[in-house]
């Protein structure tokens, strides 16, 4: 069952190029066939994907080591894809404004990219990991992580489509709401993430909080939003400069996430997939 959930997890990878490439042609031939073609494979590859990441959780088990596929990079950046792809599809739903798709689905794509180049063994959890603590954990921290991935993503388009020089529009002000309840979104898992991470803390290793670097950009990240939310309520920003400060956030959200695994050592060094 690991091999097959190996298999199918490649398999959704090229079908996340595809969809990209298709929801990229209906955005630049303003095609509705190339808009539903990537809708109808997105919503496949999403499907196959969450029945791989259930088959691997079933796989632990069966070989006696049972746990949540979420214990190393390769896992994290898998279930990093799942949760972009289940925001967007969400917001897909509600708006049908497919041109988003261009802008988010190569973020999950690229993750998947990435976890393809990593060792995908299902392997023992080490002793700190082992907490349904980290369960929570991982689940809100990785949807906060994916609310500010789309919100980067919808602040891209609003820059590249030139929103800003008519912020009036119905798709200018459509598309700055968006962003807005994206970081919102986010923000909340993201403490929510940090929270129960401190409680997972306190019980693997005696303390709340160590400043480890990943705590750390953890809580830098936390900060760069909670600044974006305060220049919207008390400032008024909007539009152009919100739209810019999500993709600052999301930039300390890459750092937080893999910088901290690849360049500085500390608790979370597991998560470096070697």
């Amino acid at each position: 069952m690991e091999a097959l959930s190996n298999q199918i997890i490649v398999a959704v990878t090229f079908a996340l190029l595809g969809t990209s490439v298709l929801y990229l042609c209906a955005w630049a031939f303003k095609s509705k066939v190339f808009g539903w073609a990537a809708s109808g494979l997105n919503w496949v590859a999403f499907a196959a994907l969450t029945a791989a990441i259930v088959m691997r959780w079933v796989a632990s088990h069966q070989m006696g080591i049972g746990h949540a596929p979420f214990s190393n990079l390769f896992e994290s950046l898998v279930f990093f894809a799942w949760t972009i792809a289940v925001i967007y599809l969400i917001i897909e739903l509600a708006t049908w404004i497919r041109t988003i798709g261009a802008f988010a689905m190569p973020l999950a794509f690229l993750a998947l990219l990435y976890a393809l180049t990593l060792d995908p063994a299902i392997k023992p959890l080490l002793p700190a990991l082992k907490s349904n603590w980290l369960i929570a954990h991982v689940i809100t921290c990785f949807l906060g992580y994916a609310g500010f991935g789309v919100s980067a993503a919808l602040g891209a388009m609003y820059l590249v489509t030139g929103q800003a020089k008519d912020p009036a529009s119905p798709r200018a002000l459509l598309l700055d709401n968006l962003i807005y309840q994206t970081v919102v979104v986010g923000f909340i898992l993201l403490t929510a993430g940090i929270v129960t991470g401190s409680i997972w803390a306190n019980s693997a290793w005696g303390t709340y909080w160590s400043w480890d670097p990943k705590e750390t950009w953890s809580l830098i990240t936390w900060l760069v939003y909670a600044s974006l939310l305060h220049s919207r309520f008390m400032r008024g920003w909007q539009g152009k400069r919100i739209a810019m400060f999500s993709l600052i956030g999301f930039a300390c959200v890459l750092f937080t996430y893999f910088g901290v695994n690849l360049l500085l050592s500390g608790l979370h060094s597991y998560a470096t997939g070697k």
